[in-house]
């Protein structure tokens, strides 16, 4: 029988870790177990603090076993379900839940979502800010890494003022064309576009684009309107990546069962944690729609969704950053235990629980400081996406 762990402490940290604020978060229980967990909620980390609290208020004295049931409580107890703040906080809970249970049965998390299927996860890799020919040069090298997988990013991506989609598709289009006559047809190639644009521009990048140059556009428009993404399914035969916005099985839910997108770019600490992610995972496996998890976050994020990669069939690649060229997330004074990058591959680690260390001391030293994305604008002054 599993032994019961009383919940007594429940502790957010959200702290700048590399370039941007990290969302932390401890639980601590009755037998010295405690677990650690990661919110996906970039630049709004006080919200999900405060979130945070109202959810700490009930759960300390619950078991901490009871992960299944506890995500229930915090999604249907109150009036107003849902939303992208309250469920980056229960994804933060659910997953220091897992770690708890993973370490209290001696498990890795894995073994807590029906058991391994894989040994390594593989990944891809980005071209960063590169553009133009330094984004080619750069997924040469990424290539020589041994990344298989490498996703490049349109011209303007790094800009802090003015976006203009027109003008960036035709360049990204060029330099894509390029790319694939150079770097082959056997690496898998996609771009990011971070829903800048609308149909049309969308439509417009593909029709620029020689047959068989890309094998995902990622995020090309917003996700809000499925119908909109449906209109520009049947302008485009390039697999589509969706979801890392997405907070719970219900926002995916036309996606999957219209056929719109065939990579889900699925966030654990975004869409309500493990117990979520698991159900999004076998939905998906029924309408053979792969799993591509966003990982833009820390050691914890990544450990979480390697043990949740290791234990689903339709995985494809983990978001991931070469390791020569982080944005600090990883540091190892923070993370002196976390994953580690082998060649292109995450090793799944058998270690009880996620199988990460954190420097509570070091993270409690360190102060919250506000991040806040690029507001872009176009020429003519009106707001655009970032």
């Amino acid at each position: 029988m599993a032994p019961k762990l009383k919940i007594t402490a429940i502790k957010p940290y959200p702290a700048r870790v590399g370039i941007r604020n990290q969302f932390l978060l401890k639980i601590e229980t009755d037998q010295g177990i405690s677990g650690w967990g990661e919110s996906g909620l970039t630049g709004r980390e006080k919200a999900v603090a405060g979130a945070i609290e109202h959810y700490r208020e009930f759960l300390i004295g619950q078991d901490a076993m009871q992960i299944g049931r506890i995500w229930q409580e915090m999604y249907r107890s109150q009036y107003f379900e849902g939303g992208r703040v309250l469920q980056a906080a229960i994804s933060a809970i659910d997953i220091a839940l897992h770690d708890i249970k993973g370490k209290a049965l001696g498990v890795p998390v894995y073994e807590l979502l029906g058991g391994r299927q894989r040994s390594v996860i593989p990944t891809f890799a980005s071209t960063g800010d590169s553009a133009g020919e330094g984004a080619i040069e750069r997924a040469k090298e990424l290539k020589a890494m041994g990344f298989d997988a490498i996703r490049f990013f349109p011209i303007g991506q790094d800009s802090r003022d003015i976006f203009e989609p027109r003008q960036s598709i035709a360049a990204t289009a060029r330099i894509l064309n390029r790319a694939r006559e150079e770097l082959g047809g056997e690496v898998v190639l996609g771009i990011d576009y971070h829903h800048r644009l609308s149909v049309a521009e969308a439509a417009s990048f593909c029709n620029k684009l020689d047959k068989g140059v890309l094998d995902f556009l990622e995020e090309p428009i917003r996700d809000e309107t499925p119908e909109a993404y449906e209109s520009l399914r049947t302008m485009t035969q390039i697999p589509f990546a969706i979801g890392e916005e997405f907070a719970s099985k219900w926002q995916f839910l036309p996606y999957i069962e219209r056929g719109i997108h065939q990579f889900n770019r699925l966030d654990v600490c975004n869409v309500g944690g493990l117990t979520e992610a698991m159900k999004v995972a076998g939905w998906s496996e029924a309408h053979y729609v792969d799993l591509m998890p966003h990982n833009p976050l820390g050691p914890v994020c990544t450990a979480a969704t390697i043990h949740f990669a290791a234990a689903v069939p339709n995985f494809a690649w983990l978001e991931t950053r070469s390791p020569e060229r982080g944005l600090g997330f990883d540091n190892d004074d923070f993370f002196p235990v976390q994953p580690k990058l082998d060649g292109a591959v995450y090793p799944v680690n058998d270690a009880p629980g996620l199988g990460v260390e954190v420097n509570e001391d070091l993270l409690a030293r360190q102060s919250f400081s506000f991040w806040e994305a690029p507001h872009l604008r176009r020429n003519d002054g009106s707001v655009t996406n970032w």
